[in-house]
């Protein structure tokens, strides 16, 4: 990585927590680190839109103040933390990465923040987010694009690009981010961290700017699958158990949604193991595509058409072309793809998880594009570079399946991630298998 590592490179939670109670470190001394790191690396990368450092301070001294008369609130209780800019954090900057929404500042908490702060986390700041998050490029935005700590030439991937560019360059040890379409794990998985989006409504979306909201999901960027397992816990106020026994996991062929460079499959099929292999029964990859754009941009284009009838021009040319099209979705093909949902769900769970607990394929189908590149070659055909990032995410968000994605190495200098899928309730599973992994 050609960016100096910040402090949290390397750095868990768990060691992080261990470290806070053995009184080896405070949580002041670690929200400075967090600060001195983003004003050192986010000139490079754009990471954050706004850092809170008071805020975060005054965060700090509550949390060792806490922790030194014996109040102990869990793992992220004096842990610095990223918020993506479609979060609402009272008396902070609330973008969207647009100009519509320039110098508003939110009024109150998102639900998912409330319980950040329940949980002892203390907000160093917001991160940069694609405009209106309606786009896996992370290159389009207000305050410009967030980039790739690999290659700072590169995307960071998005909507949740700055939220991963942010723990990948160990300004912080965990971020929140939101996924409609593998928001969450695209840019996880471009810029080599962890990302866990939980299933549907597991993490309350309230006081989250809406992109689609039967797709919408709140989800979480760190180090490791551990580190995501304990933010969920505190986001989701889940119990979720630590080891169960080993899960039963399959690899799903990719080439059954989408062309894959070779290289990526090789490297992640290497970090699952030895895995029976399932593909998806025919016609269900188009199905399943067809059901999430007529959902996506029916939703989308309600959340934003009076901004597209008062002030067209203060969109990102791109994002307003997108919306437009979206304008353009028939209302019968909306029911229709609303009504296929459960008869999708019934087919791939009949299909694929019969005989298996947890799914494994790679999160996206290429490394990091360049910056605003928008044309690719995949499997010896010209592709949408926005049409590949979400190939392999998309389908569990119309599904609202819990989905984990984790490092599984590099594939010319560049990361490349792997991902596990499981049936809501059965979580624990998931990070099981994750943690289990030949590679991990």
């Amino acid at each position: 990585m050609p960016i100096s590592p910040g402090p949290f490179t390397g750095r868990t939670i768990t060691g992080l927590a261990r470290d806070l109670r053995g009184r080896r470190t405070t949580s002041a001394e670690l929200v400075e680190r967090a600060l001195d790191a983003i004003a050192g690396l986010d000139p490079s990368l754009n990471a954050f839109v706004s850092v809170d450092a008071d805020g975060a301070r005054a965060a700090a001294r509550r949390a060792d103040g806490e922790l030194a008369e014996g109040a102990d609130r869990g793992p992220l209780h004096g842990v610095p933390v990223g918020v993506k800019d479609l979060i609402m954090v009272a008396g902070l900057p609330v973008t969207m990465g647009s100009r519509h929404f320039a110098g508003q500042v939110a009024d109150a908490d998102a639900e998912c923040v409330t319980r950040l702060r329940r949980a002892g986390a203390v907000i160093v700041g917001k991160t940069t987010t694609h405009e209106f998050a309606y786009g896996p490029t992370g290159d389009r935005s207000a305050n410009g694009s967030s980039r790739n700590p690999w290659d700072p030439a590169r995307m960071s991937g998005g909507s949740s690009g700055g939220s991963a560019a942010a723990v990948a360059a160990g300004m912080v040890p965990l971020a929140l981010g939101t996924d409609t379409g593998g928001s969450v794990r695209i840019p996880a998985a471009l810029c080599g961290v962890a990302g866990f989006k939980p299933a549907y409504a597991a993490i309350p979306a309230d006081g989250v700017f809406p992109l689609s909201e039967t797709l919408d999901h709140v989800g979480v960027l760190a180090a490791d699958g551990h580190d995501c397992l304990h933010a969920y816990r505190c986001l989701a106020l889940a119990d979720v158990p630590e080891d169960t026994g080993p899960a039963r996991v399959a690899w799903l062929d990719p080439a059954g949604l989408f062309a894959c460079d070779p290289r990526v499959v090789s490297a992640t099929r290497a970090a699952a193991g030895p895995l029976e292999e399932l593909r998806l029964p025919a016609g269900i990859a188009g199905e399943l595509l067809e059901t999430y754009t007529a959902i996506q941009s029916s939703e989308t284009a309600a959340v934003h058409a009076g901004r597209l009838a008062e002030a067209p021009e203060l969109f990102d040319p791109e994002v307003l072309e997108r919306l437009r099209v979206a304008t353009e979705m028939p209302g019968w093909r909306y029911v229709r793809a609303m009504g296929a949902r459960s008869r999708l769900a019934e087919v791939v769970a009949g299909a694929l998880f019969g005989r298996h607990d947890v799914l494994a394929l790679p999160t996206v189908p290429l490394t990091a594009p360049l910056l605003d590149q928008r044309e690719t070659e995949l499997d010896g055909r010209p592709v949408a570079v926005r049409a590949a990032l979400l190939a392999l995410t998309s389908p569990w968000n119309v599904l609202g399946l819990p989905a984990l994605t984790v490092p599984a190495g590099t594939v010319d200098g560049l990361p490349v991630g792997l991902q596990f899928v499981c049936r809501p309730g059965r979580e624990h599973l998931l990070f099981e298998a994750a943690a289990r992994r030949p590679s991990a």
